[in-house]
Protein backbone atom coordinates (compact mmCIF):
# COMPACT_ATOMS: atom_id res chain seq x y z
CA UNK A 1 0.00 0.00 0.00
CA UNK A 2 0.89 3.18 -0.88
CA UNK A 3 0.20 6.97 0.88
CA UNK A 4 -0.33 9.15 -1.97
CA UNK A 5 -1.57 12.35 -0.24
CA UNK A 6 -0.60 14.44 1.72
CA UNK A 7 3.30 12.80 0.93
CA UNK A 8 4.49 9.41 -0.94
CA UNK A 9 5.55 6.50 1.02
CA UNK A 10 4.74 3.57 1.79
CA UNK A 11 1.82 2.63 4.41
CA UNK A 12 -0.10 -0.07 5.69
CA UNK A 13 -3.93 -0.54 6.88
CA UNK A 14 -3.15 -0.90 9.99
CA UNK A 15 -0.84 2.88 10.14
CA UNK A 16 -3.80 4.34 8.75
CA UNK A 17 -5.39 3.59 11.22
CA UNK A 18 -3.45 3.87 14.34
CA UNK A 19 -3.33 6.77 16.91
CA UNK A 20 -6.09 8.68 15.17
CA UNK A 21 -6.82 10.38 18.53
CA UNK A 22 -10.51 11.06 17.64
CA UNK A 23 -11.75 11.28 21.26
CA UNK A 24 -9.57 14.26 21.45
CA UNK A 25 -11.94 15.87 18.71
CA UNK A 26 -15.01 15.55 20.36
CA UNK A 27 -17.23 19.08 20.33
CA UNK A 28 -18.92 19.89 23.38
CA UNK A 29 -21.58 17.69 24.36
CA UNK A 30 -21.70 14.86 21.70
CA UNK A 31 -19.07 12.30 20.48
CA UNK A 32 -17.06 13.18 17.64
CA UNK A 33 -18.27 10.69 14.46
CA UNK A 34 -16.85 9.17 11.96
CA UNK A 35 -18.45 7.07 8.81
CA UNK A 36 -16.56 4.42 7.06
CA UNK A 37 -17.98 3.41 3.77
CA UNK A 38 -16.70 1.31 0.45
CA UNK A 39 -18.31 2.41 -2.90
CA UNK A 40 -18.01 1.40 -6.45
CA UNK A 41 -16.28 3.98 -8.84
CA UNK A 42 -20.14 4.78 -9.75
CA UNK A 43 -21.09 5.42 -5.78
CA UNK A 44 -22.95 2.08 -5.19
CA UNK A 45 -22.31 0.98 -1.51
CA UNK A 46 -23.37 -2.48 -1.77
CA UNK A 47 -23.35 -5.88 -4.51
CA UNK A 48 -26.12 -7.79 -4.67
CA UNK A 49 -27.43 -5.94 -1.52
CA UNK A 50 -23.84 -6.46 0.72
CA UNK A 51 -20.82 -4.82 0.71
CA UNK A 52 -18.68 -8.40 0.93
CA UNK A 53 -18.22 -8.22 -3.49
CA UNK A 54 -16.71 -4.88 -2.80
CA UNK A 55 -14.34 -5.20 0.29
CA UNK A 56 -11.04 -6.50 -0.46
CA UNK A 57 -8.44 -8.06 2.00
CA UNK A 58 -7.07 -4.99 2.66
CA UNK A 59 -9.67 -3.10 3.38
CA UNK A 60 -11.56 -5.62 5.73
CA UNK A 61 -7.97 -4.89 7.23
CA UNK A 62 -8.70 -1.35 7.88
CA UNK A 63 -12.16 -2.13 8.33
CA UNK A 64 -11.27 -3.83 11.58
CA UNK A 65 -8.61 -1.19 12.29
CA UNK A 66 -10.69 2.07 12.26
CA UNK A 67 -13.18 0.14 14.52
CA UNK A 68 -9.94 0.34 17.14
CA UNK A 69 -10.23 4.07 16.91
CA UNK A 70 -13.45 4.85 18.42
CA UNK A 71 -15.21 4.64 21.63
CA UNK A 72 -18.35 2.78 20.03
CA UNK A 73 -19.14 1.53 16.23
CA UNK A 74 -22.68 2.67 15.02
CA UNK A 75 -24.28 0.84 12.78
CA UNK A 76 -28.56 0.88 11.49
CA UNK A 77 -30.52 -2.45 11.63
CA UNK A 78 -30.47 -2.90 7.58
CA UNK A 79 -27.10 -3.32 7.64
CA UNK A 80 -26.79 -5.57 11.04
CA UNK A 81 -29.38 -7.74 9.39
CA UNK A 82 -27.65 -8.22 6.29
CA UNK A 83 -24.05 -8.15 7.42
CA UNK A 84 -25.11 -10.43 10.26
CA UNK A 85 -22.84 -8.85 12.82
CA UNK A 86 -20.63 -10.20 15.99
CA UNK A 87 -18.41 -8.80 18.35
CA UNK A 88 -17.00 -5.84 16.85
CA UNK A 89 -13.28 -5.93 18.04
CA UNK A 90 -12.89 -9.57 16.61
CA UNK A 91 -9.60 -10.81 18.51
CA UNK A 92 -7.70 -10.67 21.41
CA UNK A 93 -4.73 -8.26 18.74
CA UNK A 94 -7.26 -5.64 17.99
CA UNK A 95 -8.26 -5.61 21.75
CA UNK A 96 -4.96 -4.90 22.63
CA UNK A 97 -4.28 -2.57 20.00
CA UNK A 98 -7.61 -0.01 21.77
CA UNK A 99 -5.95 -0.86 25.18
CA UNK A 100 -2.65 0.46 24.15
CA UNK A 101 -4.36 3.53 22.48
CA UNK A 102 -6.01 4.23 25.48
CA UNK A 103 -9.68 2.57 25.06
CA UNK A 104 -11.40 -0.08 26.80
CA UNK A 105 -10.70 -3.24 24.76
CA UNK A 106 -14.15 -3.52 23.23
CA UNK A 107 -16.11 -1.02 21.63
CA UNK A 108 -19.97 -0.16 22.78
CA UNK A 109 -21.85 -1.86 19.82
CA UNK A 110 -24.89 1.07 18.88
CA UNK A 111 -27.69 -0.28 16.80
CA UNK A 112 -30.03 1.57 15.46
CA UNK A 113 -33.72 -0.04 14.64
CA UNK A 114 -36.66 2.35 15.10
CA UNK A 115 -38.94 -0.51 15.01
CA UNK A 116 -36.64 -2.84 16.84
CA UNK A 117 -36.97 -5.61 13.96
CA UNK A 118 -33.34 -7.55 14.81
CA UNK A 119 -33.80 -11.54 15.07
CA UNK A 120 -32.98 -12.83 18.28
CA UNK A 121 -30.24 -14.90 17.20
CA UNK A 122 -28.38 -12.26 15.89
CA UNK A 123 -24.52 -12.98 16.48
CA UNK A 124 -24.05 -9.18 18.10
CA UNK A 125 -26.81 -9.92 20.68
CA UNK A 126 -25.99 -13.05 22.11
CA UNK A 127 -22.23 -12.38 22.13
CA UNK A 128 -21.43 -12.41 26.45
CA UNK A 129 -18.40 -9.98 26.19
CA UNK A 130 -20.37 -7.10 23.82
CA UNK A 131 -22.03 -4.26 25.00
CA UNK A 132 -24.95 -3.36 23.28
CA UNK A 133 -26.89 -0.44 22.89
CA UNK A 134 -30.11 -0.38 20.74
CA UNK A 135 -31.54 2.77 20.33
CA UNK A 136 -34.99 2.76 19.07
CA UNK A 137 -38.94 4.08 19.67
CA UNK A 138 -40.48 0.71 20.24
CA UNK A 139 -41.10 0.19 24.08
CA UNK A 140 -40.67 -3.46 23.52
CA UNK A 141 -37.36 -5.85 23.96
CA UNK A 142 -36.03 -8.22 21.86
CA UNK A 143 -37.27 -11.97 23.32
CA UNK A 144 -34.69 -14.82 23.61
CA UNK A 145 -31.29 -12.39 23.72
CA UNK A 146 -28.41 -13.43 26.02
CA UNK A 147 -26.19 -10.75 25.90
CA UNK A 148 -25.68 -7.58 27.31
CA UNK A 149 -28.04 -5.20 25.60
CA UNK A 150 -29.38 -2.08 26.72
CA UNK A 151 -32.52 0.20 25.15
CA UNK A 152 -32.12 3.72 24.18
CA UNK A 153 -35.75 4.67 23.52
CA UNK A 154 -33.91 7.87 21.78
CA UNK A 155 -36.64 7.46 18.44
CA UNK A 156 -35.26 8.92 15.23
CA UNK A 157 -33.53 12.04 17.55
CA UNK A 158 -29.92 11.78 16.54
CA UNK A 159 -28.75 14.11 18.29
CA UNK A 160 -30.17 12.97 21.33
CA UNK A 161 -28.80 9.73 20.75
CA UNK A 162 -25.44 10.73 20.73
CA UNK A 163 -26.09 12.90 24.05
CA UNK A 164 -27.43 9.40 25.60
CA UNK A 165 -23.99 7.82 24.71
CA UNK A 166 -21.88 10.79 25.71
CA UNK A 167 -23.51 11.22 29.30
CA UNK A 168 -24.35 7.82 30.09
CA UNK A 169 -21.16 5.49 28.39
CA UNK A 170 -18.77 8.12 28.33
CA UNK A 171 -18.62 7.82 24.47
CA UNK A 172 -16.61 10.82 22.73
CA UNK A 173 -15.57 9.25 19.70
CA UNK A 174 -17.81 6.90 17.42
CA UNK A 175 -17.16 5.24 13.94
CA UNK A 176 -20.89 4.88 12.11
CA UNK A 177 -21.02 1.91 9.34
CA UNK A 178 -24.24 3.01 7.54
CA UNK A 179 -26.18 1.99 5.91
CA UNK A 180 -27.10 4.29 3.72
CA UNK A 181 -30.26 5.37 5.13
CA UNK A 182 -28.49 5.97 8.70
CA UNK A 183 -25.79 8.02 7.05
CA UNK A 184 -28.32 10.15 5.38
CA UNK A 185 -29.95 11.32 8.36
CA UNK A 186 -26.33 11.80 10.00
CA UNK A 187 -25.54 14.05 7.45
CA UNK A 188 -29.25 15.97 7.41
CA UNK A 189 -28.69 15.95 11.68
CA UNK A 190 -25.70 17.91 10.67
CA UNK A 191 -23.50 15.30 13.15
CA UNK A 192 -20.94 13.99 10.57
CA UNK A 193 -17.29 14.79 11.38
CA UNK A 194 -15.25 12.61 9.20
CA UNK A 195 -15.95 10.24 6.33
CA UNK A 196 -13.67 6.70 5.43
CA UNK A 197 -14.50 6.16 2.16
CA UNK A 198 -12.54 3.01 0.23
CA UNK A 199 -13.28 3.17 -3.60
CA UNK A 200 -13.20 -0.07 -5.26
CA UNK A 201 -12.15 -0.18 -9.29
CA UNK A 202 -15.68 -1.41 -10.15
CA UNK A 203 -18.59 -0.21 -12.18
CA UNK A 204 -21.68 -1.67 -11.09
CA UNK A 205 -24.71 0.27 -12.89
CA UNK A 206 -28.02 -0.46 -11.84
CA UNK A 207 -31.07 2.22 -10.34
CA UNK A 208 -31.82 -0.23 -7.29
CA UNK A 209 -27.94 -0.21 -5.78
CA UNK A 210 -28.21 2.11 -3.00
CA UNK A 211 -25.30 4.55 -2.80
CA UNK A 212 -23.47 5.10 0.78
CA UNK A 213 -25.91 8.06 1.20
CA UNK A 214 -29.29 7.34 0.47
CA UNK A 215 -31.90 10.06 1.47
CA UNK A 216 -33.60 13.56 0.61
CA UNK A 217 -31.38 15.64 -0.41
CA UNK A 218 -29.63 17.89 1.51
CA UNK A 219 -30.17 22.11 2.50
CA UNK A 220 -26.97 22.38 1.93
CA UNK A 221 -24.01 19.82 -0.09
CA UNK A 222 -22.31 18.31 2.56
CA UNK A 223 -18.29 19.71 1.67
CA UNK A 224 -15.38 17.85 3.34
CA UNK A 225 -11.64 18.33 3.04
CA UNK A 226 -9.63 16.00 1.85
CA UNK A 227 -7.45 14.60 4.33
CA UNK A 228 -5.68 11.45 3.15
CA UNK A 229 -5.41 8.95 -0.32
CA UNK A 230 -3.99 5.33 -0.12
CA UNK A 231 -3.52 3.37 -2.87
CA UNK A 232 -3.08 -0.61 -3.31
CA UNK A 233 -3.87 -2.64 -6.18
CA UNK A 234 -5.86 0.28 -8.23
CA UNK A 235 -8.20 0.46 -5.03
CA UNK A 236 -8.25 4.07 -3.38
CA UNK A 237 -8.66 4.53 0.57
CA UNK A 238 -9.98 8.41 1.30
CA UNK A 239 -10.40 9.99 5.16
CA UNK A 240 -12.22 13.42 4.43
CA UNK A 241 -12.74 16.21 6.80
CA UNK A 242 -15.86 18.42 7.35
CA UNK A 243 -15.38 21.83 8.64
CA UNK A 244 -17.17 22.95 11.64
CA UNK A 245 -20.45 24.13 11.57
CA UNK A 246 -23.13 25.90 13.95
CA UNK A 247 -24.26 22.29 14.90
CA UNK A 248 -20.04 21.50 15.77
Amino acid sequence: MQLIHPERRPTSPEELASNLRLRELAPRGRPYLGINMVSSLDGKATLDWRTKGLSTEVDRRLFHHLRTQADAVMVGAGTVRAERYGRMTKNDELRQKRANEGLVPDALAVVVSGRLHLPPDLPLLNEPDQRVVIATASDQEIPGVTGDVEYARTGDDLPRLLAYLHERHGVRSVLCEGGPTLNSFLFAADLVDELFLTLNPKILSGASALTIVAGRELVEPAEPDLVLVAEHGGELYTRWRFRASGGR
